[in-house]
């Protein structure tokens, strides 16, 4: 266990590194940092000085390291349209995203894991063949179109939800939340809804796809010689086996949901980091698109490894492979 925790941990350092590196190079070459700091006013020996006071003159591992020293500290730089600390601009946007995420990866898992099941084991039933023909419009139609169709029918024609913004939030120690708040989490409904709807989808296609594998399964047979009941052999046996590859997917997705909620929060004018990111690539703003990819690449990596520690936890094949191994 503790050689392959370290084995994934090393893994993760390197990718995080690569990724620093990436974000790196747009900090060094993607416009003139000097530039945006002085204006085009400044003369030759102004420019000089603010370059040598910022170590641009310095070898290139040297600067990347110094670049990676201060992204460990949470120093990612100033916004060049702002003005502002780009770390003071995520924390401020950062709660927006991850609740938006949590409700959609939530929503996703509640709805897609059961509808999965069920087109699994009443796979000739009407109902049945209605869920796969809705995953598969949710699988093809495009992300803003589904929020906008959303938009259109509660918000237009029945004014039900509000088409845009966060709704009131209540602040608990420096994290904003609109949780607690009633427009907050009328605000929160339709965005939840568009950002899961792709998620929810797959699930579903991917469960039943499993399901049906593992209810062909020899040991699925003598369960049912033995004269075990549908409904145990369904939730006992087979749901335990499906959901072990499934659980890397879903964890895999969460990672996606959190970088792919670019496309939400601007349909919805949600103010969180993928509308950020957005201003900021209009602008050309490279501190906040490098930070951007380091964290939500950081997001991706920490997510990896807990699905990768997990799935060593319910498969009890790769424990055996690594005692073997030894």
């Amino acid at each position: 266990m503790i050689s392959f925790m370290l084995r994934r941990a090393l893994q993760a350092i390197f990718v995080m590194l690569c990724v620093a590196f990436i974000a790196f190079l747009m900090f060094s070459y993607l416009g003139d940092p000097v530039l945006n700091m002085v204006g085009a006013d400044a003369s030759l020996a102004e420019r000089d000085a603010v370059r040598q006071a910022l170590g641009l003159n310095d070898p290139l591992p040297v600067r990347y390291a110094a670049f990676v020293w201060r992204m460990l500290h949470g120093d990612f730089g100033v916004s060049y349209r702002l003005g502002m600390p780009v770390a003071s601009l995520i924390a401020a946007r950062l709660p927006a995203t991850l609740e938006l995420s949590f409700c959609a990866v939530f929503l996703s898992i509640i709805v897609g894991i059961p509808a999965g099941v069920y087109t699994a084991i009443r796979r000739n039933s009407l109902s049945s063949h209605v869920l796969l023909i809705g995953s598969l419009v949710g699988v093809s139609l495009p992300t803003f179109l589904i929020g906008m169709f959303l938009i259109l029918f509660f918000s237009v024609d029945l004014g039900w939800l509000p088409s845009f913004g966060r709704g009131d939030t209540v602040s608990l120690g420096g994290w904003n939340t609109g949780f607690l708040t009633l427009s907050g989490l009328r605000s929160l409904i339709l965005p939840t809804i568009t950002l899961a709807f792709f998620q929810t989808t797959l699930i579903v296609r991917l469960v039943r796809a499993e399901m049906l594998e593992v209810l062909e399964e020899d040991y699925i047979r003598f369960a049912r010689a033995r004269g075990l009941s549908d409904r145990v052999i369904w939730f006992k046996e087979a749901l335990k086996n499906t959901l072990v590859p499934v659980t890397t997917i879903i964890g895999l997705q969460m990672g996606a949901v959190i970088a792919f909620s670019i496309i939400t929060e601007t349909v919805f004018q949600w103010p969180g980091l993928g509308l950020l990111f957005i201003n900021a690539v209009e602008f050309a703003d490279v501190p906040i698109l490098a930070s951007y990819l380091v964290l939500v690449s950081a997001f991706f990596v920490v997510l990896n490894l807990a699905v990768d520690l997990l799935y060593y936890r319910i498969d009890p094949r790769l424990r055996g492979s690594q005692g073997a191994s030894r």
